[in-house]
């Protein structure tokens, strides 16, 4: 993307690679922000997102002792309207590919809304017999949050502290998907956000383009 210098991409993967995380403000344009905000309330509004669940394929369930969010999940071919959006995790797919020898093949990617009242407990985000995500990227778009609003995203650190990250608008969290256990606490009133994982690997469904 055009707003993002070559040395911007330099530092952000350097330091990705250093602490296994990442926290961007301002990560994406007011231009793409509004975008990717208004196509989020239109699939809500159009009733478009379901329960999200935990596992994959045939040990896929529904658990709401465990999460109990939904999202709607992303296609490029579909859902035109978010073509910069797919532009913007291709080129940071490409780049990390690019500065770190990576072998990153896929994505899949989905917008999640969070109800009031609702979490997702502390887990990895991997799936047991498949082990193919490498990079967790999340964006907010949560305007005008305040602390008490809830939602927050805690960050467990071997042998350090935990880190709660505000999931303010147009804040991303990258980190690596098979190192940093993470939950999301309990909303006190909507939060939405963006959650996607880049892939050494696309599996067969769909929506994993790229």
């Amino acid at each position: 993307m055009n707003y993002i210098s070559e040395q911007q991409w330099i530092d952000w993967v350097d330091n990705l690679s250093l602490d296994d995380y990442l926290i961007i403000d301002e990560f994406i344009s007011d231009t793409l922000y509004d975008k990717i905000k208004v196509f989020l309330l239109d699939k809500l509004q159009e009733d478009a997102f379901a329960k999200a669940g935990i596992g994959a394929l045939a040990a896929h369930q529904v658990n709401s002792e465990i999460r109990t969010d939904f999202v709607y999940w992303l296609d490029k071919v579909r859902d035109t309207a978010l073509e910069e959006l797919f532009d913007l995790i291709i080129t940071f797919k490409s780049k990390l590919n690019e500065l770190c020898f990576l072998s990153l093949g896929g994505y899949e990617f989905h917008l999640a809304h969070y109800p009031k009242g609702s979490f997702y407990k502390k887990h990895l985000d991997q799936f047991k017999g498949r082990n193919n995500r490498l990079i967790t990227l999340i964006i907010y778009f949560n305007d005008q949050w305040e602390p008490g609003d809830g939602g927050e995203l805690r960050i467990f650190r071997e042998g350090k502290s935990e880190l709660v990250v505000a999931p303010i608008a147009r804040r991303a969290v990258i980190f690596k998907s098979n190192i940093i256990e993470h939950e999301v606490l309990m909303a006190n009133k909507s939060r939405y956000s963006l959650t996607g994982w880049l892939l050494y690997q696309p599996t067969s469904v769909g929506y994993l383009l790229g």
